[in-house]
């Protein structure tokens, strides 16, 4: 930082590199509910907040964790996950507002990335959100054929070395697929 009588300090949020100030009044200047997608390693946390001149309230929150209620067995950070979260967020939101506007925060943007799956769960449980569908990952990746797959053409010793916890846990990842649409049907069904 610079010192001196006419240095301006940035605000705290920005210098920790938490906040982009002018994306964040972009946003709350739609006067639209935002869809905050936020990822972590093994987590997908998806929620609908709305911005107030008192702040921001939550409305409703969707975390990849509750999938694992639902009958979920396998890791809760990958893009199937994400998409069930995105979905179930959405089933819930439908309930509140007709329209929404995406917010990823300081998140890059990577196409076909887990926000974006997440995103697409979102619009898929029939809400509004103005976004062009060539971002969203394709359906093989969103089912998590591409997982299976990866696993059925690997040898024993790299099964076992590679898919280490779900051999641990006695989980077969070729059956991604059917739990994920068991999944999704339990989801329609709440």
């Amino acid at each position: 930082m610079s010192t001196g009588p006419r240095s301006r300090v940035p605000f705290k949020r920005r210098r920790d590199g938490n906040t982009n100030y002018r994306r964040r009044l972009a946003l709350v200047k739609s006067g639209k509910n935002r869809v905050v997608i936020r990822k972590s390693l093994n987590n997908i946390i998806v929620q609908i907040v709305s911005s107030n001149y008192e702040g921001d309230k939550t409305i409703t929150t969707a975390f990849s964790r509750e999938l694992r209620d639902l009958g979920w067995n396998f890791h809760c950070g990958n893009t199937p996950s994400a998409y069930l979260t995105g979905y179930l967020c959405g089933k819930r939101a439908k309930k509140i507002a007709d329209e929404f506007i995406l917010d990823i925060g300081l998140q890059r943007s990577i196409k076909g990335g887990r926000s974006y799956a997440a995103l697409k769960g979102f619009v898929d449980a029939g809400c509004n959100i103005n976004v062009d569908e060539s971002i969203f990952p394709t359906e093989e990746r969103v089912k998590g054929e591409v997982i299976s797959s990866y696993y059925v053409g690997l040898d024993g010793t790299l099964k076992e070395k590679i898919f280490s916890n779900y051999v641990k846990n006695k989980t077969d990842p070729s059956k991604m697929p059917g739990m994920f649409e068991e999944i999704k049907s339990k989801i329609d069904k709440l």
